[in-house]
């Protein structure tokens, strides 16, 4: 198991304490169970542990429910039917957490977004199994590649042009080894079109899209001396991406979800045949699809021999929008309650968190202890204070906790440099984030 740098003491109040190192108030339980939903005694029971666990440690910062996160992990196992599962590490974006869950049966290899990431994981012991989500154009990292066997070894790029090896061979022209063949992976374009293509639903990635081009693609890149065509990944945004179920909007679920539907027949046959042709040039060690939202539809699929995930194991604020499956809430960060402004509201400092994509309310993070708060629409969640209202704002003072979600996962962790790790009540370790080890990739 490794290391996740526990600390003794912490979550303890000593006798005597300057009242600077003296914890905030744990708020008593004053709520029966038996008068409360099962989902409102959850969220009491769990803002308990967490403010337990943390009573030492001032806000903000971040924790990860390790209960709730090793449940996700083997949730996802079982939803993948045997087929192995790629970590994305965009969405974890912590070492220690990475290790854990890759000594999880059912976990297998890592699914980087940048080659600098992908090296620095391979030189550290975490995996000798790196696949690049994306195209490349990192000058020192491709040289760093290209004249270590070991990493050409352990490291897949993402190509989905010859003008991406083009690229690569200006670069790492004088670098070479022999032994360093350097590993690729054809991306398919997964996005549904519609209409001759004139309209797109779905992210822009690769501009391969049918079959054909994914043949002919393959077929110069097998070709191609100093590389190695190892595998094929294509990401279906439109359907592992968007929930399904957005709340307050019925129409826009019944119409995500008809599309949807659609998207995944499209794909199931396209994405098959495209393996079927890319194989007739290269002997392909893996096929690579789908997200959390989709891990059980896509392992379905014959053609694929893997899938990805990674924001399941946190179950950031936009997964509560999913019908298929919702993972249990794992990260969160605190805030301190700073002011109470008016009747009915609570102001705490910090918490613009925002998420990226596209921009609206969704991508704010989401008050979640104590349960009854909400932003408010004229200000959200801001740079240095954040107010928020509802019935349990009236319950708080200066200095109690606010506990909120990240509406993505990893993203998280660019604005922490350790992780608080609680399991139950008890805080039984730290871990840093990549920012913590003065790693930002991007």
């Amino acid at each position: 198991m490794p290391s996740l740098y526990p600390r003794s003491g912490l979550g303890t109040r000593q006798r005597g304490a300057p009242h600077y190192a003296r914890p905030f108030r744990i708020l008593p339980r004053t709520t029966s169970v038996l008068a409360v939903s099962s989902v409102a005694a959850s969220r009491l029971a769990l803002r308990d542990r967490l403010d337990r666990a943390t009573a030492a440690i001032d806000p903000p910062f971040a924790a990860v429910d390790l209960d709730a996160f090793d449940a996700n992990g083997k949730a996802l196992t079982g939803r993948a039917a045997g087929k192995p599962l790629r970590v994305a590490s965009k969405s974890v974006r912590c070492r220690d957490l990475l290790r854990r869950i890759l000594a999880t049966p059912g976990w297998r290899g890592v699914m980087s977004f940048t080659l600098p990431e992908a090296i620095w994981l391979v030189r550290t012991g975490v995996t000798d199994d790196v696949l690049v989500g994306y195209p490349t154009a990192d000058r020192g990292a491709l040289c760093e590649l290209a004249r270590d066997p070991e990493l050409a070894r352990a490291i897949t790029i993402m190509v989905d042009s010859t003008a991406q090896l083009d690229f690569v061979d200006e670069v790492v022209a004088a670098d070479r080894v022999d032994a360093a063949v350097i590993r690729l992976c054809l991306e398919l374009d997964a996005s549904l079109r519609l209409g001759g293509g004139r309209l797109h639903l779905g992210v822009r990635r690769s501009p391969v899209h049918t079959p054909e081009e994914a043949a002919d693609l393959a077929g110069r890149l097998a070709r191609w001396p100093g590389y190695r065509l190892v595998g094929l990944m294509s990401y279906e945004a439109q359907i592992a991406g968007i929930g399904d179920a957005p709340v307050g909007r019925s129409l826009r679920g019944a119409a995500i979800r008809a599309m949807q539907r659609r998207s995944r027949a499209e794909l199931v046959d396209r994405r098959a045949a495209a393996v079927e042709a890319v194989r007739h040039h290269a002997d392909l060690e893996f096929v690579n699809a789908g997200g959390t939202g989709t891990v059980a539809q896509t392992a379905a699929e014959p053609a694929v021999t893997e899938v990805t995930a990674g924001s399941g194991l946190y179950g950031p604020a936009l997964f509560d929008e999913y019908r298929t499956w919702q993972p249990r809430p794992a990260a969160f960060f605190a805030l301190s309650v700073v002011r109470r402004p008016a009747p009915g509201m609570a102001t705490a400092l910090g918490g613009g968190w925002i998420a990226s994509g596209e921009t609206n309310s969704t991508r704010q993070p989401r008050p979640w202890l104590p349960a009854g708060l909400k932003l408010l629409a004229t200000e959200g969640a801001g740079e240095v204070q954040t107010p928020v209202a509802g019935p349990a704002a009236d319950s708080l003072r200066v200095g109690d906790r606010i506990w909120l979600r990240h509406a993505k996962a990893g993203e998280l962790c660019e604005h922490v440099e350790t992780l608080y790790l609680v399991s139950g009540d008890r805080l039984v370790g730290e871990a840093p984030t990549y920012r913590g080890e003065s790693r930002a990739f991007l």
